[in-house]
């Protein structure tokens, strides 16, 4: 996309809607710095995902300058992802064949409560689409240190509510998460192989409950 705001601008729910809204409903400590965090995934999305919003020269996304530590970070975390792309042969698939950055909207997507059916307009935003076999799946950044922790994490950020949602509007059948460290660069990973998955499972449940609430607050 060429203007990245014009996603954000859209009027569907998304999946950081229902992140906001719980977090109004259900408020607890801030995790770090939100803002600097939010930031700091953007540099890392666009070195990745989104080259062309790159200024090399000025350390710059789109008129957003960083630090030299940041984007020296950054730059360190997408070439750990390059590397790994040469021992994974899925990931090397993805770095090469995806559609990247590209947004879905389902209009009246249908939502059940108990026995109570209503309709959303939702929309979601792809990391990583691989129009050849009907799935995508999302680029993290994350503090963790280890698969355990980044485990946690999936939890505590609700990330399988994410995939959850995406994998609903798109109606795909699978999933993924690769997640860089900004500790020490390591690469984690998580698949969600069918709608079976614990992730899928856990992730709808999450995401059911909060669809319904903005539906009774917000339509």
């Amino acid at each position: 996309m060429s203007n990245p705001d014009s996603y954000f601008n859209r009027t569907e729910v998304s999946n950081s809607d229902l992140t906001e809204l719980k977090n109004y409903l259900y408020p607890r400590a801030q995790y770090g710095d939100k803002e600097k965090a939010f930031k700091f995934g953007t540099l890392v999305d666009a070195l990745i995902t989104e080259n062309e919003r790159v200024r090399y020269d000025k350390r710059m996304v789109d008129n957003v300058v960083y630090s030299g530590e940041d984007f020296e970070l950054g730059l360190a975390m997408r070439d750990a992802l390059r590397r790994e792309a040469r021992r994974d042969p899925f990931l090397a698939q993805v770095l090469a064949k995806s559609d990247t950055q590209r947004f879905m909207v389902n209009k009246k997507q249908i939502f059940q409560y108990g026995n109570f059916e209503y309709t959303l307009d939702t929309r979601c935003k792809w990391d990583w689409w691989l129009p050849d076999f009907g799935f995508g799946g999302d680029l993290k950044t994350t503090f963790a240190e280890s698969q355990a922790q980044f485990n946690e994490a999936m939890d505590f950020f609700d990330w399988d509510r994410s995939r959850a949602w995406y994998m609903d509007i798109a109606g795909s059948e699978q999933d993924f998460i690769y997640a860089i460290s900004k500790k020490n660069c390591k690469i984690f990973k998580h698949f969600i192989t069918d709608r079976s998955h614990p992730s899928y499972i856990r992730g709808k449940e999450k995401y059911e409950d909060l669809a319904f609430k903005w539906w009774q607050l917000m339509v």
